[in-house]
């Protein structure tokens, strides 16, 4: 490992990420590894990032994260609850023991779920943690309808957020409200606070990937309205009900409105939910792709749709799928009290805040996107959304927070 240079008399640092992701995961590689580059830009040269990556695969099969100054350690994930037990006991010896081979000054980890770990690991060794994305992930998932609030899952996690909260140096939320969150939920933190939205490479989603001819011609798109989701349905996502607001998109455009998911769920899975909302399958495009190509994918679209759960931890969430809209120029249809994005495009006029799940709102919130898709020119309404992109999810902002965090001594 190389030392201090004539030009940065700093030693080079070690630091080891937590994620509660597998490495080929979309939130690893646009919402970890973007991150980890800023941080070893902070870093004094010779720095090292040890990656951590919870995997549902044999951890023995998954490729290695090929980046300068990143040492990658994947291990196999099992669910949190009486059967996550060993696991976590396993994950916070092995990363000690990378702590002791790799000489590492600093923990941090990504979301409370890894920062459970990392605590444990922080108490163990006697390194500082840092908390990146810190928002709410017990109460969510409870209000969501996965856990219970009196399983082991929930009372474990619940109390290792608050645990985390007050030992961590450093906390990175995704919204300015998580800190009157934190406060009451948690307790009092001696942490050096800062916000970060979940940014976006605006180099990688741009102008360049709107509305390819050889794309549109090869899924048969030209001349259609298109409606685009990328992720999950369930869990944290709508289910069933996103078909609802699909039904008032095809009552409002008929036969011209296409469908493109971009989604692990296959179609066999989607179809009940299609069906049960009356609308021809043959509208849907439904593709599971590596991230690499869902600009162009993305990019084909009209319009997004953002269909998270309007449950109230949500308010303190990062959607990462906005910001990819947004920089594509694209309007998005999203539920009501999501992060601070759905004030966002209220106040900007750049989509539609769906009210409630029942027809009327779907179909008010669809007359709402019509309006804006009629407004202006397809350049027009692209600098305008585009525009929303480059001020709240500019990669700078993250820049700053890292070369703060990381540029001296955590």
């Amino acid at each position: 490992m190389a030392g201090p240079t004539m030009t940065d008399p700093r030693p080079p640092r070690h630091v080891l990420v937590l994620t509660w992701w597998g490495h080929a995961d979309a939130l690893v590689q646009t919402y970890v590894l973007p991150y980890v580059r800023l941080m070893l830009a902070a870093l004094p040269p010779g720095s090292t990032v040890h990656l951590v990556t919870l995997e549902k695969d044999d951890a023995g099969l998954v490729p290695s994260v090929a980046e300068a100054g990143v040492r990658h350690h994947p291990y196999v994930y099992h669910s949190l609850g009486i059967g996550g037990a060993g696991m976590i006991l396993s994950l916070v010896r092995r990363a000690c023991g990378l702590v002791r081979r790799f000489r590492i000054d600093t923990i941090h980890a990504w979301c409370t779920p890894a920062g459970m770990i990392g605590h444990l690991v922080s108490v163990l060794t006697g390194r500082p943690l840092v908390i990146d994305s810190y928002e709410p992930h017990a109460e969510a998932m409870v209000e969501n309808g996965t856990w219970t609030p009196g399983g082991i899952a929930f009372r474990t996690l619940f109390l290792f957020e608050r645990l985390q909260t007050r030992r961590a140096k450093v906390l990175i939320a995704a919204t300015d409200g998580m800190r009157d969150y934190a406060r009451r939920k948690y307790g009092a933190t001696r942490a050096r606070w800062f916000t970060k939205p979940a940014c976006v490479d605006l180099g990688r989603f741009s102008r360049a990937d709107v509305k390819r001819p050889e794309l549109l011609k090869e899924y048969g798109l030209e001349g259609k309205v298109v409606a685009v989701y990328a992720g999950k349905f369930g869990g944290i996502y709508l289910g069933p009900e996103v078909f609802g607001l699909l039904r008032a998109a095809h009552d409002h455009w008929g036969d011209r409105l296409h469908v493109l998911l971009l989604t692990p769920h296959p179609m066999s899975e989607l179809l009940p939910w299609i069906e049960g909302a009356g609308l021809p399958p043959s509208i849907f495009i439904v593709r599971s792709v590596p991230h690499r190509d869902v600009p162009g994918l993305m990019g084909l679209g009209d319009f997004a749709i953002t269909p998270v759960k309007p449950v109230p931890t949500k308010r303190y969430c990062t959607p990462v799928k906005d910001g990819e809209y947004w920089a594509l120029g694209l309007p998005v249809i999203i539920t009501e009290g999501i992060s601070d994005d759905s004030d966002i495009i209220r106040s900007h006029g750049i989509g539609s805040v769906l009210t409630g799940l029942d027809a009327e709102a779907c179909r008010s919130a669809v007359e709402g996107m019509a309006a804006f898709l009629r407004s202006g020119t397809p350049e027009e309404r692209f600098r305008r959304v585009r525009a929303v992109a480059e001020k709240y999810r500019n990669f700078d902002l993250a820049r700053r927070i890292y070369e703060e965090v990381y540029g001296g001594a955590v």
